[in-house]
């Protein structure tokens, strides 16, 4: 099977959109990411997964604590920032559990960086979950490609 053939598979499943942060010698860094997953209850564990050639992956491993925050509908132009794909000089951040996250988030998980894994292209970032933070509001959703309402 081609890459295509696969992205195209993996494009069928519907997924929330988050954008994982942290700060590094008094600088905010993110990226938008997909590949989220709730690892374990007892301890409260989480999964993030970094392209092994992103930005983002030194920066993880240097600072030991990331936030996911869970984008809301509406929040498009922050996806589209933090993947790079679109400049937003009005950007939202706030800080939850000293780590900066994004405003209005339907979710915001902070974490300390409780393991990892390198596994084919990606790195796979365990965090041990230390703050919470939900509030209500419709989630932003990517199928195929683009943002979705549900």
């Amino acid at each position: 099977m081609d890459d295509r053939l696969f992205k195209t598979a993996m494009s069928k499943f519907t997924t929330g959109v988050t954008v994982v942060t942290t700060e590094l010698e008094n600088e905010v860094h993110g990226m938008t990411a997909n590949a989220f997953l709730s690892v374990s209850l007892d301890p409260k564990l989480i999964l993030v997964s970094v392209d092994n050639k992103a930005r983002m992956k030194p920066v993880i491993e240097q600072a030991g604590s990331f936030a996911v925050s869970i984008l809301a509908e509406g929040h498009e132009d922050i996806s589209m920032h933090f993947a790079r794909q679109k400049e937003k000089e009005d950007l939202a951040l706030t800080n939850f559990a000293g780590l900066p996250t994004i405003d209005g988030a339907i979710a915001t998980i902070a974490c300390d960086l409780h393991d990892t894994s390198v596994q084919g292209d990606h790195t796979l970032f365990i965090g041990k979950v230390k703050d919470v933070a939900v509030t209500d509001r419709e989630p932003l959703v990517y199928y195929q490609g683009g943002y979705k309402k549900i």
